[in-house]
């Protein structure tokens, strides 16, 4: 049986219609100064992905686990210390950012955005994150290393 599905509000996504699949289970997290708020594991993700976009570091790191696993293209980064140096300066450089799409089921999201900084005009990437009682616990965080590169100076070898 196919089931129909529901649109992420536009608001969300500027102009761009885009959809995910039905949340049936609701997650706890805790934000602010230890209010806790029911959130889908998309909505985890999104709530992380606007604070890190916004450069609030503190309030993206409330929705990430102690012991997050994150596989990038550098490699393995582990822990939530490790997770931050790895992220800030990235998220501090960003002079934009456009969410291209996002869907999400009871214990997983997917993000793609497009960001720009000051090194590079467009770096597109995506995330796909596992949430467990509200907080990420893993995330597979993809994009291209390329561009970053060849601002650098680097050749294209």
């Amino acid at each position: 049986m196919q089931q129909q599905l529901a649109p992420v509000r536009r608001d969300e996504v500027g102009e761009r219609v885009i959809v995910h699949r039905p949340i049936l289970a609701r997650r706890s997290v805790c934000a602010g100064a230890g209010v806790c708020i029911d959130m889908t594991p998309l909505e985890t993700a999104l709530a992380c992905h606007r604070a890190w976009t916004a450069k609030d570091l503190d309030a993206a790191m409330a929705c990430i686990a102690d012991d997050i696993v994150c596989d990038a293209p550098a490699g393995r980064i582990e822990g939530k210390a490790a997770y931050r140096a790895f992220l800030e300066p990235f998220a501090l450089s960003l002079v934009g950012t456009e969410l291209l799409a996002a869907f999400g089921d009871e214990e997983k999201a997917l993000l793609m955005y497009d960001t720009s900084s000051a090194l590079v005009a467009s770096a597109p990437g995506a995330e796909c994150v596992t949430v467990v009682d509200g907080r990420i616990t893993y995330s597979r965080f993809l994009f291209d290393r390329l561009p970053f590169h060849l601002a650098r100076g680097g050749g294209q070898g």
